[in-house]
């Protein structure tokens, strides 16, 4: 397999990405405090088939560091794509990644060509149990990052996850590199606008919905609320897994895509 990888220069900002592989491309957006390594079971095994692609957020991994200046990540991701002259893309992208994949569908429908959407956020839902983040940032605000993310990695979001010593491995390295700024400054993102959970009866493109069978409330609610709203939605449920689902059963969650976009 051979691997492109460098830095685009995208809105103002500098973001890293990787590809590989030829034919219909997929590109993998990362969640929250992690970055594009987390995709690793995917990329490899789907570049064999597949154009794929891979980036870090601005923010994080090796992307350039977070600011102040107001931006869209939506906005990002179309201009890097554009940059890397791709027309149309398989879109996935798991927690804030499938928030962003779920924003960039409903943003850019002629240049979705699906979407996968996996233990996903969603724009405008109301977090009746409280935000993930919330825990994090008060622990950050008053102890520091390291407490925020000694905090972040024992949430109920990754008691699953830590169940298996080399993903629990993985996750600490990632959530280790992770600069926490997010957690003690406001974060400039432009969001959609209406609301994703008001539109989401307009993305048209074949939707797959993926959860972890043991994901937190909240996230089963949001793939309900987008299994029956997006009008070519389907729901897997991957067993004994909880929102780190990729990385907890990988072949599971590889096998799922691929009877999706066969």
């Amino acid at each position: 397999m051979k691997l492109d990888q460098g830095f685009s220069e995208v809105n103002g900002t500098r973001l890293y990405y990787e590809q590989a592989g030829d034919g219909r491309t997929i590109v993998f957006i990362h969640g929250f405090s992690l970055d594009c390594r987390m995709w690793d079971d995917q990329f490899n095994a789907f570049a064999q088939n597949c154009h794929v692609v891979r980036y870090d957020l601005r923010g994080f991994g090796r992307s350039a560091p977070a600011s102040d200046d107001a931006f869209s990540p939506v906005q990002d991701l179309q201009t890097l794509l554009e940059d890397l002259s791709v027309q149309r893309a398989c879109v996935v992208g798991l927690s804030l990644g499938g928030a962003i994949a779920i924003d960039y569908a409903l943003a850019f429908p002629e240049a979705t060509d699906a979407l996968i959407a996996a233990d996903s956020g969603l724009i405008g839902y109301a977090w009746p149990r409280g935000r993930p983040l919330a825990g994090p940032a008060e622990v950050a605000a008053t102890e520091g990052i390291d407490a925020a993310k000694h905090a972040w990695l024992g949430s109920e979001l990754f008691v699953p996850a830590c169940e298996q010593a080399d993903v629990s491995e993985r996750l600490t390295e990632y959530v280790g590199d992770y600069s926490g700024w997010h957690w003690l400054n406001n974060n400039p993102a432009i969001l959609s606008d209406p609301p994703a959970i008001e539109r989401l009866e307009n993305i048209q493109c074949p939707t797959l919905v993926i959860v972890g069978e043991r994901d937190t409330q909240d996230f089963h609610e949001i793939s309900e609320i987008l299994t029956q709203s997006i009008p070519n939605a389907n729901l897997c449920t991957i067993p004994r897994v909880g929102h780190m689902s990729n990385l907890e059963d990988a072949e599971g969650f590889n096998l799922a895509m691929l009877d999706f976009l066969e």
